[in-house]
């Protein structure tokens, strides 16, 4: 069985909101004025991510929200590979498509979702991640707005989770995995 506990604070609340208001406001430049925008959040670990980003967009942008189901991990820590990933793809056509994740690692969610979003001929397919974990990478994919850089750590908080876990915390925080010796 395995243990989990909380190690030291990665990125605190206060650079989490500096940042996605930098991303909110570069987004905004990049996106054309004409045409919908459709957000796509991938869910559970975006969820807090995308609401304040699409919140940083000024109201003339057409944005529209969708989210996604993607999961990989098997439990809370370990991905399995292939992710699986629900979704509504037919509203991507004739859109400019923003696909919104957590953390980018393996690049197996990122680069399955960008594929099935090309797939439905959308004007544009556009990707932006909170963390980036390169270490981590498997396939050759990457984001064309990040966050912040992280090592290869497991985190949790603004949204991420272990095991369910700490998605409630304001700041981003390192997680320590201990096998339990059990009886």
């Amino acid at each position: 069985m395995m243990s989990y506990s909380l190690g030291p604070v990665l990125l605190k609340a206060s650079s989490i909101t500096r940042r996605v208001a930098e991303l909110g406001a570069r987004i905004t430049r990049d996106m054309p004025k004409c045409g919908q925008i459709l957000v796509v959040g991938v869910l559970n670990g975006a969820a807090v991510f995308v609401a304040d980003l699409i919140r940083q967009m000024p109201p003339d942008l057409d944005v529209r929200l969708m989210f996604a189901s993607a999961s990989s991990y098997k439990d809370g820590t370990e991905s399995e590979g292939a992710p699986k990933i629900q979704a509504d793809w037919k509203a991507a056509r004739g859109r400019h498509v923003l696909i919104v994740d957590d953390i980018l690692d393996t690049g197996l969610t990122l680069s399955t979702m960008l594929r099935k979003a090309r797939r439905q001929l959308p004007v544009s397919v556009r990707s932006c991640v909170l963390l980036d974990k390169k270490e981590r990478r498997k396939t050759k994919v990457e984001a064309d707005y990040v966050g912040f850089e992280i090592p290869d750590e497991f985190v949790v908080g603004y949204g991420l989770d272990c095991v369910g876990m700490w998605r409630h915390l304001r700041d981003i925080r390192s997680v320590k995995v201990e096998e339990d010796e059990g009886w």
